[in-house]
């Protein structure tokens, strides 16, 4: 009797390890459990940690909740310019309500893919090229929107949406170039005539400054000859300005002139001829001859 009522006791102890084996579960912290009691929705979902089930009865399907990184394939469109391009985004997102998750959706994480890729080209048609390279922020924004609306509805949060890379034609990229040089061009065209007319306005003012201070372009002209002597060169070639050579002009004309010494009275002296040229005759002045008076008539003078 006493073996019978061990053997039925061990048989108990057996079958209830078996079932707490069978009904037991352990639901990560990152997890959410959704029971189905007979195919229907058993109460909310089930928390992290250890839980039961009825073994048979209810089936239950685990739930990640978290974050979730998904590439959206590139999708070729044009854009509203008509230039073809291709684009591909990454969609950030999490599930927020894992019954809804399960039960309103099929799958979700194919359903998010595919509203991605249509809302991606939608996206694309509606906006112009310089808008897909330059000012994503909106379009992200956008994309974020149109994910978001029908999402809420099956227990998934749209975190973010953000556009990867924008890919175009070989013809568009060297357009592109062509007109990000010459608009380069431009502005050092720009910048190197806005340096000419500031650099024009000072050598303005210096030479006015020189002008009233002329030894300051002789010490100018000093400094440029040490800084040429600076760089070791055999032959100096040193400019003469032509205002050194007025200021040299008038020092000497400011001079005060001396005075020649008074000539003494002396014969007059015969000029010698010069080199160049054949020589003078020199005429003797004339000499008034007065006659004698012989007969007492008043004399008669010739020249």
């Amino acid at each position: 009797m006493l073996q019978e009522l061990l053997a039925a006791g061990a048989v108990t102890l057996s079958a209830g390890l078996v079932y707490v084996m069978s009904a037991a579960r352990v639901v990560k912290q990152y997890e959410r459990g959704v029971v189905f009691r007979l195919g229907r929705l058993s109460g909310t979902a089930r928390g992290p940690g250890f839980t039961m089930i009825v073994p048979g009865v209810d089936r239950m399907r685990k739930v990640n909740m978290q974050i979730v990184t998904m590439p959206v394939p590139a999708q070729e469109g044009i854009t509203r310019d008509n230039v073809t391009v291709r684009v591909d985004a990454v969609v950030y997102f999490k599930v927020v309500d894992a019954s809804h998750a399960i039960v309103r959706v099929e799958d979700y994480r194919f359903a998010v893919s595919q509203m991605a890729q249509t809302s991606l080209r939608s996206i694309i048609g509606k906006s112009d090229l310089d808008d897909l390279l330059s000012n994503r922020e909106k379009l992200n924004q956008g994309l974020e929107l149109m994910l978001d609306s029908p999402a809420i509805g099956w227990g998934v949060q749209i975190d973010r949406v953000e556009i990867k890379d924008v890919s175009l034609p070989e013809t568009m990229k060297r357009s592109m170039a062509r007109q990000a040089e010459a608009d380069r061009e431009r502005r050092a065209r720009v910048i190197n005539a806005d340096a000419e007319l500031q650099a024009s306005k000072k050598l303005a003012e210096a030479a006015k400054e020189m002008s009233e201070q002329p030894a300051a372009l002789q010490l100018r002209l000093l400094q440029t000859v040490v800084a040429v002597a600076a760089e070791k060169n055999s032959t100096l070639v040193l400019p003469f300005p032509v205002e050194l050579l007025r200021f040299l002009e008038r020092a000497a004309n400011q001079q005060p002139q001396a005075t020649p010494p008074p000539a003494e009275a002396a014969p007059r002296a015969v000029a010698a001829p010069r080199d160049d040229a054949a020589p003078r005759e020199v005429t003797a002045p004339a000499v008034e001859t007065v006659p004698r008076v012989t007969d007492g008539t008043a004399p008669h003078v010739e020249a």
